[in-house]
């Protein structure tokens, strides 16, 4: 089986998750769909997306949740029905530790956050540093760079590192504690930064990842080099807010 026909089975499942948000989409109907075994669909789709059908699945509801929190005056309650959860307190929480803030707080910063605080990972060991380039595909145009690093492939909940770049080129993390990491990256235009994160397509989006990175205490990293990229169907969603830097927002707390 060519790496292109899994590609297009992958394509027309996350293409039915997209269409059937608010419904309850199991793992057999997924395969059915990509018309693969359900234990062989399962390792297809994390070999190409990075991620569980699962959790994919979870990322785009939250995803249309973002969207319609920003685009529309639906309430809360509403807008947990349509992209799939009954409770609309079990997605409250769930948008708020994979967004990073509540629904009605995500709303009233119109798709941003205030502030980014690293995660605690509990580690009180010694620390390394991470050194790295990004570089945009050609034809990309430049704009800020938020680099953070993850414990999973995609870019949910608080980082345990972050940094925001004034645009493509080198940066440096320091403190990062022992552990397997994912470094992600995204970027929007220069004139771009009205758009919350999750809300643009590959027109305008760029993305990169490195990794997994596994981290020593006192164990020198490996340059991480990354290339950003168009956003694709195929890329688990941004889900954590992320600075408005219309007004120069650098200045602000990035821990």
């Amino acid at each position: 089986m060519t790496s292109t026909t899994i590609e297009r089975a992958v394509h027309r499942v996350i293409d039915d998750m997209q269409a059937n948000l608010g419904q309850d989409l199991t793992i057999d109907d997924m395969a059915r769909t990509a018309m693969f075994s359900k234990f062989h669909f399962t390792r297809v789709f994390r070999d190409v997306t990075g991620t569980s059908p699962g959790r994919f699945l979870s990322a785009l509801r939250l995803q249309e949740a973002k969207r319609l929190l920003v685009d529309t005056t639906f309430s809360v309650a509403d807008i947990s029905s349509q992209v799939g959860y009954s409770s609309v307190g079990t997605f409250s929480s769930r948008f708020k530790a994979c967004v990073g803030v509540s629904p009605s707080v995500f709303r009233e910063l119109g798709g941003f956050t205030s502030a980014i605080d690293p995660a605690g990972d509990g580690n009180d060991g010694p620390r390394t540093t991470l050194r790295g380039q990004v570089s945009l595909a050609e034809g990309r145009s430049p704009g800020h760079c938020f680099v953070g690093l993850f414990p999973t492939p995609v870019p949910q909940g608080q980082p345990v590192r972050c940094t925001v770049l004034d645009g493509p080129g080198s940066f440096e993390m320091h403190d990062v504690p022992a552990g397997t990491w994912y470094l992600l990256v995204h970027s929007v235009p220069y004139g771009s930064e009205h758009l919350p994160s999750g809300t643009a397509d590959g027109d305008t989006v760029s993305v990169g990842r490195y990794g997994p990175v596994t981290a020593h205490a006192d164990t020198a990293l490996l340059p991480a080099e990354i290339t950003l990229r168009p956003v694709g169907a195929l890329d688990p969603p941004v889900l954590m807010a992320l600075l408005d830097l219309r007004n120069n927002a650098l200045e602000q707390a990035v821990g």
